[in-house]
C-alpha cells in the first residue's frame, strides 16, 4: 500500500487515495459526488479518478458541515464557480463571506433559542403571560407552518 509521501498529487487520484487522504469514507465520497459537490472522471477501466483539488473541496465540506451548514447551502455557495477549479483569493473571499453570512444567521437563531427557552418554566404552563412560545390566536400560523416564533425578527 502506498504511503502519503509516495502519492503523486499531480496525477489523478483513485477513490481509495482520496478517502485515505481526506479521512472520508468511500460511501461519503459517492454521496458527495451524487449531490454535485465533487466531481470525478472515469479512466479506461471505468474507475473513478479525482484531481487533487478535490481534497480541498472535501476539507471545505467537512468543516462547513461541522458548523451545521447543510450540503445544500455548501453546494449553492460552490455552484458559482467552475467545478474542480482552483479558486482564486477573490473567489475564496466571496465563498467565505457567504459561509460567514450563513453562520451569522445560525448564531442569531441559536442565541434567540437559548435566551427564549431559558425563561420558559415548562408547559403546564405556569408563566403563560411571559412564555416565549405563547402564540395567542395562532398569529404565527397565519405566516406559515413550522416553528415561526424562532423565525421572527
Amino acid at each position: 500500500m502506498a504511503k502519503d509521501q509516495d502519492i503523486d498529487f499531480h496525477r489523478d487520484l483513485t477513490i481509495g487515495e482520496v478517502s485515505k487522504r481526506s479521512g472520508v469514507a468511500i460511501s461519503a465520497l459517492h454521496f458527495y459526488e451524487s449531490k454535485g459537490l465533487i466531481k470525478s472522471s472515469r479512466n479506461q477501466g471505468n474507475q473513478r479518478r479525482y484531481s487533487s483539488i478535490v481534497l480541498r473541496y472535501i476539507a471545505i465540506i467537512k468543516i462547513a458541515q461541522s458548523t451545521g451548514i447543510s450540503l445544500k447551502e455548501i453546494k449553492k455557495a460552490l455552484d458559482q464557480f467552475p467545478p474542480d477549479s482552483k479558486l482564486t483569493a477573490e473567489q475564496w473571499l466571496t465563498f467565505s463571506l457567504q459561509l460567514q453570512d450563513i453562520l451569522a444567521l445560525r448564531i442569531k437563531k441559536l442565541v434567540r433559542l437559548r435566551d427564549n427557552l431559558g425563561r420558559c418554566i415548562g408547559c403546564g404552563c405556569l408563566s403563560l403571560e411571559e412564555c416565549p412560545l405563547r402564540n395567542p390566536n395562532d398569529v404565527f400560523g397565519q405566516d406559515g407552518t413550522g416553528p415561526r416564533i424562532l423565525e421572527k425578527d
